[in-house]
């Protein structure tokens, strides 16, 4: 018995890494190609395993829950592990522009994405400030203030652009990825939350930091 569920959780594993190997898109956008890849993988690697008796099964299907709340706990414990089995969001547009080299690393087809931003209701890429690959392959499409519904460019309204707001606290855990993409210091983070009269930066849930005039957001703390 201990053989065979050590087989399902190996098995199970490997999946899980195949799937994160293929990439965000390979969950969201499920081309022919994905769709039969993601087949064909659960088809060997569970294939694999000889079902005898119904003990087996009721130990297979509690090794599985037990493993994936593991996982799931592992990425709430720490960044490292949030990000190997869950993955962090990716700017495939910024100001306008298309960053081409997350959109390779990603391996995000260019025609996907401006599917995916006309399926959002835009037809002009100049229209848009930011397109992000969330982690579970979802696209999350931002337009520039004056674009959007109902507009304040049709009211006469003049906006003031802020810019997009970066998470660099989670959790009580410091984003140095985040920081470094705003040119900001752990330092600089550490004297902008002490100003605001919060000490301990472990306890704080969610700050952000706004990319065009780094202003600080505290939504929640405990």
């Amino acid at each position: 018995m201990l053989l065979f569920i050590g087989k399902v959780v190996v098995l199970y594993l490997i999946y899980v890494i195949s799937i994160r190997i293929l990439g965000k898109t390979a969950l969201a956008q499920l081309t022919p190609h994905d769709f039969g890849a993601l087949f064909f993988l659960a088809y060997m690697l569970f294939g694999a395993i000889d079902i005898e008796n119904y003990n087996q099964v009721v130990a297979g299907i509690v090794s599985i829950v037990i493993i994936n709340l593991l996982l799931s706990k592992l990425s709430l414990f720490h960044k490292f592990f949030s990000t190997l089995f869950i993955g962090k969001p990716t700017i495939l547009v910024k100001d306008g522009k298309i960053v081409t080299e997350n959109l390779k690393r990603s391996s995000y087809n260019l025609m996907e994405l401006l599917s995916n931003i006309r399926t959002a209701g835009y037809f002009d890429i100049n229209d848009i400030d930011y397109v992000i690959l969330e982690p579970n392959g979802k696209i999350s499409v931002f337009p520039k203030k004056k674009f959007t519904h109902v507009t304040p460019n049709d009211l006469n309204i003049g906006v003031k652009d802020t810019g997009l707001p970066v998470p660099v606290i989670i959790d009580g855990q410091i984003q140095h990825d985040n920081l470094q993409s705003l040119n900001l210091s752990e330092q600089w983070l550490k004297d902008e939350i002490y100003a605001k009269d919060y000490k301990e930066i472990r306890k704080i849930l969610l700050a952000t930091v706004r990319d065009k005039n780094h202003l600080v957001e505290i939504f929640s703390s405990y």
